[in-house]
């Protein structure tokens, strides 16, 4: 009778070693693919950082354009104004 309950006792041991083993598999594979996630968000950020920067560039440039422009239609307002007067 003992025999038998040590039997039992064994193989409920080793059920749950290979349970243990089958979520230590599980766990890995979790494991690999969260990294391989995280790789790919660092290249999606890396490639919107440079969008970001050159879009922030154009901004700046078409600013820079504007503020030209600006100056250029204050000049022609004042020539405007003096063709009024004659």
């Amino acid at each position: 009778m003992l025999m038998y309950a040590l039997i039992c006792l064994s193989l409920a041991l080793v059920g749950i070693a290979g349970l243990q083993f089958t979520y230590l598999f599980y766990l890995d594979r979790v494991d690999r693919e969260r990294k391989k996630l995280i790789h790919d968000l660092e290249v999606e950020c890396r490639r919107l950082s440079e969008r970001l920067s050159r879009a922030e560039t154009t901004i700046a440039e078409q600013k820079r354009l504007l503020e030209m422009t600006k100056i250029e239609l204050e000049d022609g307002e004042v020539w405007a104004d003096v063709i009024e007067d004659r």
